[in-house]
């Protein structure tokens, strides 16, 4: 049953017509998560899980895959900005050894440099509160997470 963590170029064959991909953020308070549209081209924020134990937040997750028909996950990765691994990515590979090991669907990382920086900027450019931008600040990351890996497996299949 256990999965381990794949590289993106490996999941294209893996995954059927009309099945979703779901992305998270990987927060140490909470996870937030997006759902992809069936055709795997639009990434949208799903909600936010706020963090327990890694059980609990294991089976929400598990959860919300089966109700959304979801046929593999996508795990911000947080890299340093020189590419090194830190204390955050490796809590987040941990997470995602532990969390492969519940699930036969496909794990895979995508770089999440800069991600919620961005989603910031944009809910400051849309003139968001502090208050409401916290309310949707890691579901929407999750989305720019999911919307990153979405378009390279676009662009994989074009190039294929």
């Amino acid at each position: 049953m256990a999965m381990d963590v794949i590289d993106l170029a490996e999941l294209r064959p893996m995954i059927g017509p009309r099945q979703r991909l779901i992305g998270i953020d990987l927060g140490t308070k909470t996870i937030g998560v997006a759902l992809s549209d069936v055709e795997r081209r639009i990434a949208t924020p799903l909600e936010t899980i706020r963090r327990t134990k890694f059980t609990k937040d294991a089976e929400r997750l598990l959860a919300l895959s089966e109700q959304h028909d979801v046929a593999a996950i996508v795990i911000g990765l947080p890299l340093n900005m020189d590419g090194t691994e830190g204390p955050r990515a490796q809590a987040t590979r941990a997470f995602a050894r532990n969390f492969g090991a519940r699930t036969a669907r496909p794990c895979v990382f995508w770089d999440e440099r800069l991600s919620t920086a961005a989603v910031l900027r944009t809910l400051i450019e849309q003139d968001a509160s502090r208050a409401k931008r916290a309310e949707v600040v890691d579901k929407m990351a999750a989305a720019y997470i999911l919307q990153g890996s979405l378009d390279r497996l676009r662009w994989l299949a074009t190039t294929a």
